[in-house]
């Protein structure tokens, strides 16, 4: 946990009148801009010890270089400014927290400044007027941020060459993403994935591509229309375009050899997605080089468009319509003549038309930018310099009570154009989308290079047109495959500069020639005339939004289609807000190429294991999950009216630093999803009592049936017991008969006492089965025997007590055999249970029965 600092620096931050902005004078007087050249800043980067209690804030490898102590003038909060290698981090003073306001990743700053202010005097205060020391850092995400330092303390300096070194690195090495390593966020190989998804588009999912397949060359595959080449596999042929390309099956690599040579940047067409049923495609390309003259031509060129024409699908005769969707307004289009480009004659392709989008270049995209932020800061609740909207120059922000002032704020708005440029994009794609739908035609796409305006219609499009990139693996697919692939150059795009040489060196460039001037508002009087941007600057730097524009474009459809898309809004900012801060290989790079010239992905993290990550910790109730996402209700395309293109400002983007309050439109969602969850308990909870309730029925089924099987074994004893009394009777009448009184003492020992005279024994018997009555006998012995039941190893022949048994049973034959010998008799074993024989048969047997009478 971190510990709060010494209480001194404590007050004399919080108190001191000197950092602190009023609300009268914050931002305002006279005062000039204070920039540095990066050349007069050469010294290595050097980390400093993590102050106590940071580390617990700190990422992994993230070192802090400089730090200072100010206050974050868009909210008045006191604090300590760390510079890292990777981010801005302001910590509050008091909670020892991290305020998001003034946190932001370095590659996501876009522009950053040393303002100082004089503040205005009374009349009769000295001429020496207190100055403010402000450090400026403007965000590719929509914010303005404003530090104020102590004067005379050097410690904004420190922070501002600290920001001079890092923010805009000299080698790639440099950036946080190759300090971090893969870590446990470690990235596949993008090729395999985009193979894999060529495989899918061509239907033939069965088939799984791999490093081996790719290294080995083995990764082609065709169905009946296109084909996986790879032509471009050295990337040779384009530097820009993918290692492999979907083609028309009939078109042999040689020929896709020449057509190249036909196309701005040797981007000749391909395809990006196909529909399996009927046939039609979407395929993208740079401008072709027709001349000034608008008459140059290559069979080559024509043959592989025309290839996209395939059958028409059902039976029907003939083949299918060609689009060729120009995303450049037609002046434009028309002036690229001039350098050898321009666009297509619908005469020399087969059953084509050519539309144009008029969809402006990248530099109007990022002046839009410029205005919309600006607006945002002017017009917002938390504005850069701290102060209201409703209280700004006596509340003519909200009209003052006229009605024209109040619609001013309107007004900017729409002159920002980026609603404008959004509805182009969104309205491009719809038709786009359309026609290959409900026409079943081919559209080819391009703008100038094919890598700016070209990737944001067909990306779009695909979107509307597969539901699969509408779920959260399907649209990381669909961003590797038309803004990865096929090499939207994301490092000059974010700002950064190029790769130079083997030794990936970015050349430096000042701190006042990158960007555009600062949208900070200036009072008439406040600022010099002069601004540290030259719009020379303006029009030869390759920063632009394209990409952020797109994302804007997928979080408009999202909130016309809340049912269609997997992810959410949430998921869509914190992916906008991994690629804007370089912190992960995915987004490095101009093209695959580069990527994998330079080993990005073996070297750095992946941003999609870092969201999938995100996801794993908490399941399905994450908030990048769309809460109403139903596949069942958007099973096809999407094909949006006209009239519901009518886009908004994206509240969770655009307006969450200046208007927190009302960019909380997922308020209802998270109201909404709290409930699921909670609903999702409950259900848990039922589960859990009706499986409770399961086993506590199995229980007592299995005590029922262990008390039936109990009572049958009762039973079966009870039946037991009866049968051995009733032979326990046979057996004791039976002894009884033959003379002999059994006692049975308390340990259950069985005595036979036998009444007679051994000696004469044999001739009584013999006279006695003579007699008439089988059981008399004579009573008056003098001899009395006793012969206890215990087992005895002893031969039978030796044992007179056995011999006595044999003399005495009923069954005995004179001549010594036996007249029951089915009574299981063992009368030779060395126990006496002659008697244990058939006691159902003695059962049966009358003791009188005539079986007993003599022979």
């Amino acid at each position: 946990m971190a510990m709060p600092r010494n209480r001194r620096t404590t007050t004399s931050l919080r108190d001191s009148d000197t950092t602190r902005l009023p609300d009268s004078d914050k931002i305002e007087g006279a005062g000039s801009w204070d920039a540095l050249e990066w050349t007069k800043i050469d010294q290595p980067v050097v980390s400093r010890p993590v102050p106590h209690g940071l580390s617990d804030f700190l990422y992994e490898a993230e070192e802090v270089l400089a730090e200072g102590y100010g206050v974050l003038a868009n909210t008045d909060e006191a604090g300590t400014l760390f510079v890292t290698n990777f981010r801005l981090l302001f910590l509050s003073e008091g909670s020892r927290d991290i305020i998001k306001l003034g946190t932001i990743p370095l590659a996501t700053i876009e522009r950053f400044n040393k303002i100082v202010i004089k503040q205005q005097s009374g009349p009769r205060q000295s001429d020496k007027t207190p100055t403010r020391r402000l450090l400026q850092v403007i965000g590719k995400d929509m914010r303005i941020i404003i530090f104020a330092f102590r004067p005379r303390t050097k410690q904004r300096r420190a922070v501002f060459e600290a920001l001079l070194r890092c923010a805009r690195p000299s080698r790639l090495w440099d950036l946080y993403a190759f300090s971090s390593g893969p870590s446990r966020f470690s990235n596949i190989s993008p090729r395999v994935r985009l193979v894999n998804e060529y495989l899918r588009l061509l239907g033939v999912e069965s088939r799984h591509s791999s490093l081996s397949t790719i290294e080995d060359g083995s990764f082609t595959s065709s169905n009946n229309w296109w084909r996986i080449s790879d032509v471009n596999a050295t990337y040779d042929m384009c530097p820009t375009y993918p290692f492999s390309l979907l083609l028309p099956k009939s078109i042999r690599d040689e020929d896709v050899l020449q057509a190249c040579k036909f196309r701005a940047r040797s981007r000749l067409p391909v395809i990006s997605w196909c529909d399996g049923r009927t046939g039609a495609v979407l395929a993208r390309s740079s401008q072709p080089l027709v001349g000034l003259m608008m008459n140059m031509r290559s069979n080559a060129d024509e043959n592989l468009v025309g290839a996209l024409c395939t059958e028409l699908p059902g039976g029907k005769r003939g083949r299918r319509k060609l689009y060729i969707a120009d995303a450049r307004p037609r002046k434009n289009a028309l002036a690229n003549g001039a350098m050898g480009g321009g666009s297509e004659s619908s005469a020399n392709y087969f059953q084509s038309e050519i539309v144009f989008f008029g969809i402006d270049n990248i530099h109007a995209m990022r002046e839009s930018l410029v205005r919309l932020r600006d607006y945002l800061d002017t017009h917002g609740t938390k504005s850069s310099d701290g102060m209201s909207s409703f209280l700004r120059h006596g509340g003519w922000t909200w009209g003052g009570g006229n009605l024209s002032s109040m619609s001013a704020s309107v007004s900017t708005l729409g002159d920002s154009g980026w609603l404008i440029h959004i509805q182009n994009v969104l309205a491009g794609s719809a038709w786009i989308a359309a026609r290959v739908a409900i026409e079943s035609a081919s559209v080819l796409v391009h703008c100038s290079d094919g890598w700016d305006r070209t990737s944001q219609l067909v990306a779009l499009a695909s979107l509307l047109l597969d539901p699969y990139y509408r779920t959260i693996k399907g649209f990381q697919a669909l961003v590797e495959k038309d803004w990865l692939a096929f090499g939207h150059p994301f490092l000059d795009r974010a700002g950064m500069a190029s790769l130079m040489g083997s030794g990936l060196e970015l050349p430096r460039q000042s701190s006042s020639a990158n960007f555009p001037s600062s949208p900070m508002r200036q009072t008439p009087g406040t600022f010099p005339s002069q601004s540290p941007m030259s719009n020379q600057t303006q029009t030869s730097n390759h920063y632009s939004p394209i990409f952020l524009q797109w994302v804007d474009c997928v979080s408009q459809l999202l909130r016309m289609y809340p049912f269609a898309f997997e992810f959410s809004s949430a998921y869509l900012v914190d992916f906008l807000d991994c690629t804007l801060s370089c912190r992960f290989g995915n987004f490095l790079c101009n093209s695959e190429k580069e990527r994998e010239q330079y080993g990005v992905s073996d070297a750095c993290g992946c941003l999609w294991m870092y969201l999938d990550d995100m996801r794993a910790k908490v399941g399905s109730s994450h908030v990048h999950y769309n809460l109403f996402y139903d596949p069942s209700k958007h099973e096809g395309p999407l094909l949006p009216p006209a009239a519901a293109l009518a886009p908004t400002l994206w509240p969770q983007f655009h307006l969450r630093w200046s208007c927190p309050s009302e960019a909380q439109t997922g308020e209802v969602e998270a109201q909404c999803r709290s409930l699921v969850e909670k609903i999702s308990e409950l259900q848990r909870a039922k589960d859990a009592a009706e499986s409770k309730a399961r086993e506590m029925i199995a229980t007592m089924e299995a005590v029922k049936a262990e008390i039936r099987n109990e009572k049958q074994i009762s039973s079966s004893a009870m039946n037991l017991a009866r049968k051995a009394k009733r032979e326990n009777g046979i057996i004791k009448r039976a002894i009884q008969s033959l003379g002999c009184t059994i006692h049975v003492s308390e340990n259950d020992d069985c005595t036979i006492n036998i009444e007679r005279n051994l000696i004469d024994l044999p001739e009584r018997i013999t006279s006695s089965r003579s007699t008439n009555s089988p059981h008399s006998y004579d009573e008056k012995m003098d001899m009395s025997v006793s012969v206890t039941l215990t087992p005895d190893d002893d031969d039978v022949s030796e044992n007179p007590i056995l011999r006595v048994c044999e003399n005495l049973c009923p069954q005995r034959t004179r001549d010594g055999g036996c007249k029951w010998p089915d009574s299981s008799c063992a009368q030779l074993e060395s126990q006496f249970v002659g008697l244990r024989a058939n006691y159902d048969a003695f059962d049966r047997l009358s003791i009188y029965d005539s079986y007993f009478q003599p022979e």
